[in-house]
């Protein structure tokens, strides 16, 4: 018998946080967050996703103890503005058994039927710079801090429950020896000399947090082309760059400006966290703090989380000269592997961007819809 239970108390959420710990205990490949951080996302009094957004955080018990977790979460920006009338859930774990499952997944529902939506999707987050899809391909890799790690049952509970694929990601990665100069270099001349753009590089967070509204602008319009976008609105930028901004190395983020000093390109690469926060197992002290800046500094893998190019630059040969900053400063740092976050199937320019440096899918994920 399973029942369930919504956790609303400090004690009950952190419950809520914690029950992968136990599912994914001693796995060489899934990657534990910071507690504290993961409550912080989930209080409606810090995080201002909540302005726009309602969540429920659900487990599941059987025999008294925590079997599954689930966060139903409706977005009023996506389902008011824009009319998706999408029932969205995430942070969905469970063990394999099929009653554990289902009832998490017909609570979805069932608060989803309650509020008229049409359908829902999962696992998805909040909005589009949170956690994505479910792995269904490369459960033998480390996951990143940026994507949800499963066990390999979970695509069997959908299929059984009658849930159909909505979309596909990839990851890929390739050796940084890939990126020969010769694919960039000469582009990044001509293009520099054509359209009069220059670069903009960091050493220091602090410098980079007068663009980063900027860039959170930008990110508004690069993206908003594409399937399931929710913009970014203003009081979310400030948390984000609390939250994020300074989790990045500075050297690791780069801005591309037209002759008249505007932001039209950007992007966003981090050092790998993944060995740091295993080793770190959910908590910053007394030693987790340390291990993370190690790998800030120190990581010979990064991730590419984001490349945003403003739509009238777009196909202009822009990224050109941001791979040619980046070269420069993965070079200097001793970088070996360079890995992508997942991208949509649908998204063939950003396939065409990286086709020179040979990168390998090496991890398949997605979302599951079931109409209401």
């Amino acid at each position: 018998m399973v029942t369930l239970k919504e956790a609303r108390t400090k004690s009950e959420l952190k419950d809520f946080v914690k029950f992968p710990f136990s599912l994914y205990k001693g796995s060489p490949y899934w990657v534990p967050p910071i507690i504290n951080d993961e409550l912080e996302t989930f209080d409606k009094n810090k995080n201002p996703v909540f302005k726009d957004a309602n969540a429920w955080f659900f487990l599941a018990y059987k025999d008294n103890k925590i079997v599954g977790r689930v966060a139903a979460i409706i977005n009023s920006l996506e389902v008011n503005d824009q009319n998706v009338k999408k029932m969205r859930f995430g942070w969905f774990d469970f063990i394999d058994d099929y009653e554990v499952s289902e009832a998490l997944l017909n609570k979805v529902a069932e608060i989803g039927k309650e509020n008229k939506l049409s359908y829902m999707e999962g696992p998805v987050g909040f909005s589009n710079l949170d956690k994505v899809g479910v792995l269904t391909e490369g459960f033998d890799h480390i996951g990143t801090m940026i994507t949800w790690y499963n066990h390999p049952y979970y695509v069997n509970h959908f299929e059984h429950h009658g849930f159909i694929k909505e979309k596909e990601y990839m990851e890929n990665k390739f050796p940084f020896s890939n990126a020969e100069p010769k694919f960039f270099q000469k582009a990044n001349e001509l293009v520099r000399k054509r359209y009069g753009v220059k670069e903009l590089n960091f050493s220091k967070t602090k410098d980079v947090m007068p663009w980063a509204d900027k860039m959170f602008d930008l990110f508004n319009e690069t993206y908003s082309s594409l399937s399931s976008f929710v913009r970014i609105t203003d009081i979310q930028k400030e948390y984000f760059k609390k939250k994020y901004i300074s989790f990045i190395n500075p050297e690791y983020i780069k801005f591309i400006l037209d002759k008249d000093d505007n932001l039209i390109a950007f992007g966003i690469v981090m050092p790998s966290f993944s060995k740091a926060l295993q080793k770190a197992n959910g908590k910053l002290f007394p030693f987790g703090l340390f291990h993370l800046l190690n790998a800030k500094k120190n990581s010979k893998e990064v991730i590419f989380y984001l490349i945003g190019v403003l739509p009238e630059y777009q196909n202009k040969g822009v990224t050109a000269v941001m791979f040619n900053e980046y070269y420069k400063t993965f070079k200097a740092k001793g970088v070996e592997n360079c890995v992508r976050t997942p991208e949509l199937e649908e998204n063939v320019a950003i396939r065409q961007l990286w086709k020179h440096f040979d990168p390998k899918i090496y991890k398949r994920r997605r979302t599951y819809k079931k109409d209401l």
